[in-house]
């Protein structure tokens, strides 16, 4: 039996599309999400049922749509990439802007920080990934064996062990990359349309893509293989795993969608 999810409260503030939303689990109530309003507002969750959360800060600088944005492991930054080329470090403290990262000649699309935040991945319609320091220099630009269309997702791996980086793009691909030379390691075959989102699970050992063919597909990182494929019926907007490993989240046409599985369940 489905159970049903209950609607708790609704943050209003953007005056366009919001296009991603982070969270950390340093600081539980707080939110940021991006937006086409060219902002990206900083949450305050109250809790309240009447105001489930209040607006503290808008992020302001990008001079066109945001696409994306992710929170430092520590909580204390915030990275966002824009359709103005450029990716932006933020102090969430001040809500100023630390660092501009300038080489893209297209939208950025997607923005990664690594599991020591001391690296930055980013994935544009420009066809390349790019791997930064936090000074805002561009350490590498993948191009070798990269996406035949746009960068649409970009992602490390949080295992340490296998230094990785996960991307996906509109020419149905799936690339899993060495991060230590930044060569191709892996290609994943299977999506029948282009793909919007690819997660990386918790401890590394599994990510998740999904797009236009409504298909979440699992694939195992440490052995380089397709392991299921999850029909969502509708276009996958947005994967994500839980803490736990055994539940995978889906934003999918008006819908969200829990998939449990694994040894315990």
């Amino acid at each position: 039996m489905t159970e049903q999810m209950t609607l708790r409260g609704t943050l209003k503030g953007h005056n366009g599309w919001v296009t991603q939303i982070a969270t950390t689990p340093q600081f539980p109530d707080m939110i940021l999400s991006s937006s086409r309003d060219k902002t990206v507002i900083m949450w305050k969750l109250t809790r309240d049922e009447t105001n489930y959360g209040v607006p503290q800060r808008a992020l302001r600088g990008h001079s066109h749509f945001v696409s994306d944005v992710v929170i430092s492991s520590d909580g204390q930054f915030a990275l966002s990439g824009s359709w103005d080329g450029t990716l932006r470090l933020w102090d969430l403290t001040t809500g100023t802007t630390t660092r501009r990262f300038v080489g893209h000649t297209k939208d950025v699309l997607s923005v990664a920080f690594s599991a020591d935040n001391r690296q930055i991945v980013s994935g544009s319609r420009d066809k390349t990934i790019k791997l930064w320091n936090t000074l805002g220099v561009c350490k590498y630009t993948v191009q070798e064996e990269s996406h035949s269309e746009w960068v649409s997702c970009v992602r490390f791996s949080p295992n340490s062990s296998n230094p990785i980086i996960v991307s996906c793009g509109w020419d149905k691909m799936v690339k899993v990359w060495n991060l230590a030379n930044c060569k191709l390691k892996t290609n994943h075959i299977g999506h029948s349309g282009y793909l919007n989102t690819v997660t990386v699970s918790p401890d590394g050992s599994l990510c998740a893509s999904g797009g236009k063919d409504g298909q979440a597909m699992l694939w195992d990182l440490n052995e380089g293989k397709h392991l299921y494929t999850l029909d969502s019926g509708d276009i996958i907007n947005a994967l994500c795993f839980s803490p736990n490993r055994y539940w995978l989240c889906a934003a999918t046409g008006p819908s969200i969608k829990i998939w449990v599985w694994g040894t315990t369940h």
